[in-house]
């Protein structure tokens, strides 16, 4: 089952009051031209539904979308591109902190990573940010279609080792991903749904 099939545009927010009250929503996170929004439209199975351009940092709001069981996924700016106005790169840095770490909606976290460039400075410190919240980090080594299977072999098994610190402190996955031939979309499926499940079991037993 495509958790992401069907998704719905739903609203556009550029100020944390703006934030929409959903059930519960899980967030794609990424430098700039890692592959994150080819990688939501391949989930989607939508051409258009996160724009796709060749000018990293465009993804300048955070853009929420519904999905057909009435849980949300959640597209952030991209980070580490500096060629913007100094006042809106700052807004956006404070929107995604705040947006990360205040946001109580927020189940767990898809980090999308070029499979050929993986944990840069500001990869790593995004997960150093994101640990203070105790929630889940799913790693996608997108455009895996780039490396031959050996290199995807290795670069899979030596980020996993250079995760391990990483994975003690917090729950911490990593998968290759490949839009372009469509790689590792039931693994996704797989572990956004059982954040979910988890979610709503939690629930369950508050309420019970």
């Amino acid at each position: 089952m495509n958790l992401f099939q069907n998704a719905k545009f739903f609203t556009t927010v550029n100020h944390l009051k703006d934030l929409p009250d959903t059930p519960a929503e899980i967030a794609f996170v990424g430098r700039s031209n890692a592959g994150k929004s080819s990688a939501i439209n391949t989930l989607t199975n939508h051409t258009r539904l996160a724009y796709v351009s060749k000018t990293p940092g465009r993804t300048q709001h955070i853009n929420f979308f519904e999905l057909s069981d009435g849980n949300f996924m959640v597209d952030l700016p991209g980070y580490g591109y500096a060629q913007v106005p100094e006042a809106v790169r700052a807004h956006w840095v404070n929107l995604l902190g705040d947006y990360l770490q205040k946001r109580s909606q927020l189940i767990g976290l898809i980090l999308i990573m070029d499979a050929r460039h993986p944990l840069k400075e500001l990869d790593l410190r995004m997960l150093d940010f994101f640990h203070a919240t105790g929630r889940p980090v799913h790693i996608l080594l997108s455009k895996a279609d780039k490396l031959s299977k050996n290199e995807q072999i290795k670069t899979l098994s030596a980020v996993k080792k250079s995760l391990k610190s990483y994975a003690e402190r917090q729950a911490v996955s990593v998968q290759l991903f490949s839009s372009l031939k469509k790689q590792g979309m039931d693994e996704v499926n797989a572990v956004v749904g059982e954040w979910f499940a988890v979610r709503n079991s939690g629930e369950t037993n508050v309420e019970g």
